[in-house]
């Protein structure tokens, strides 16, 4: 059986992702892809930096390319680091999580916009774990 994301799931993630951001005092954008990459749902929170949608889907993007989070990415892989950031589509920085269901990748969520990756995984992880109760109990 294929596991799609729904939009429904995708818009969830990305609201909660940049309500996250919000609370904290960033303005954020998030941009969710499914499982091969196609940008499901995007939101920007009205002060976000123009750049900041480009950033999080790349990073959503790094997240399809490699199979984990892009912070997990970043580290493991700094011997290829420069040449990945050379991939059009690809930001090989910390801000895009995985969103799996029953253990498989069905897509991934990126943030951009507030001062550091590490905060802008903390925000998309925030999406994530808005909608796991769902993840969890997907056929």
């Amino acid at each position: 059986m294929v596991r799609r994301m729904t939009m429904e799931l995708a818009v969830d993630v990305a609201r909660a992702a940049v309500q996250s951001c919000r609370d904290a005092g960033y303005q954020a954008s998030a941009v969710v892809v499914d499982r091969v990459g196609i940008v499901q749902a995007v939101m920007r929170d009205t002060l976000a930096n123009r750049f900041t949608l480009q950033a999080a889907e790349d990073k959503a993007n790094a997240v399809i390319l490699s199979g984990v989070d892009s912070s997990e990415f970043r580290l493991n892989r700094q011997d290829i680091r420069p040449e990945i950031n050379q991939i059009e589509g690809v930001l090989m920085m910390d801000g895009g999580v995985a969103i799996r269901a029953a253990g498989s990748i069905i897509g991934a969520v990126g943030v951009s916009g507030a001062p550091g990756g590490d905060k802008d995984e903390i925000c998309a992880r925030a999406g994530v774990d808005e909608v796991q109760d769902r993840l969890d109990f997907a056929d």
